[in-house]
């Protein structure tokens, strides 16, 4: 079992667990990558009792659904075996546990539709491959408009109700002449919780099964990379941060042209594929263990 030693609570592991030096490795790591949840998850009055309890759903799922033999029945004993697991209880979570499915809220559903067709058809573009910035309603008497936009993809919605969406969440600005540009951070949701939501689960669930995936060598390597570095002054971050979001959104609008591209020419394809690029910046301060407060012990 985990424990802790010293003043900076570093981990140490027991050796009569007889724990091998790769479960260490994992742990340790495993260890780091759980904190930003545990932050989120005591951030919404979600317990440790909660957690142990959605872990312990997660773990029978996915030795239920993942560690399958091939031509052999699962059975509670095996998932238990594996799990660790009480039998009862796999029993219990295999017959109440419903399968939940990603669901795209219905707005970032039509404004991908939207995106796909505003950065990709050459009527929208300018000449540089960028997106133009297009007026508000089709009786200005240009050619293309947000209005015209919308009615393409979706004659149920009214364009100024996803205009109106858009603005709430960050996606795209109005301006004094009544044109509409998407903002550099399309579809990085600045408010709704629901979309904020989606994009967390989505792009952590697919960053993470890259890295697993990578871990565990299932198949040929995903991407899954990174640049880091560390003695830097503030100044020098807010610098590369600057540079880092740039060229981050131009990789991404280059990658979601071919996307588009191959989607077009796959509609018959089978079986059908689904993939995700991503592109994340981070940066925080420097810290020593000695530099930690220190609470009551």
């Amino acid at each position: 079992m985990l424990s802790y030693r010293g003043k900076d609570t570093s981990v140490f592991f027991s050796m009569e667990n007889s724990f091998s030096k790769k479960q260490l490795l994992i742990a340790a790591a495993m260890k780091r990558v759980l904190r930003p949840f545990i932050k989120l998850m005591l951030a919404n009055d979600l317990s440790y009792t909660f957690a142990i309890d959605l872990l312990k759903t997660l773990f029978v799922d996915v030795a239920d659904n993942e560690f399958m033999i091939d031509g052999k029945r699962q059975t509670d004993t095996r998932i238990s075996l594996i799990s660790g697991v009480h039998r009862k209880d796999v029993r219990r979570l295999r017959e109440y546990s419903p399968e939940v499915d990603e669901v795209v809220p219905e707005n970032i559903s039509l404004g991908s539709q939207l995106m796909a067709l505003w950065n990709s058809d050459p009527k929208y573009l300018n000449k540089d491959g960028t997106p133009k910035a297009l007026p508000r309603l089709a009786s200005a008497g240009e050619t293309e408009s947000f209005e015209s936009l919308v009615r393409s993809v979706s004659t149920d919605i009214h364009p100024r109700a996803v205009l109106d969406e858009w603005i709430r969440l960050g996606f795209a600005t109005v301006d004094a002449e009544n044109l509409v540009h998407i903002t550099s951070d399309a579809f990085i949701p600045q408010e709704g919780l629901e979309e904020k939501a989606f994009f967390f689960g989505h792009n952590l669930h697919d960053h993470a099964e890259a890295a697993v995936s990578n871990m565990i060598g299932q198949q040929d390597s995903f991407l899954e990379r990174c640049v880091y570095y560390d003695e830097l002054s503030a100044a020098s971050v807010q610098e590369i941060s600057k540079y880092a979001k740039k060229q981050g959104m131009k990789s991404l609008t280059e990658v979601f042209k071919v996307a588009d591209s191959h989607a077009k020419n796959s509609e018959s394809a089978q079986p059908k594929m689904r993939m995700t690029y991503g592109i994340y910046f981070y940066h925080e301060p420097m810290h020593s263990s000695d530099d930690k407060a220190k609470g009551d012990k």
